[in-house]
């Protein structure tokens, strides 16, 4: 039961989860950014490609 109370009071391990899940939440916004700005990026590259080849 000691062992039990020890672990649930050691808080050592708790700033890496915290760390982790601020890496985490970084990572979503940089995916969900870059997955907006790869729709809007190749919608211009294929308007820009069927310009050329009109001519």
């Amino acid at each position: 039961m000691s062992m039990f109370m020890r672990l649930l009071q050691d808080e050592r391990g708790a700033t890496a989860i915290e760390y982790a899940f601020i890496a985490a939440s970084i990572f979503v916004v940089i995916v969900a950014a870059v997955t907006s700005i790869g729709t809007s990026l190749t919608a211009i590259f294929t308007s820009v490609n069927a310009g050329f080849g009109a001519n």
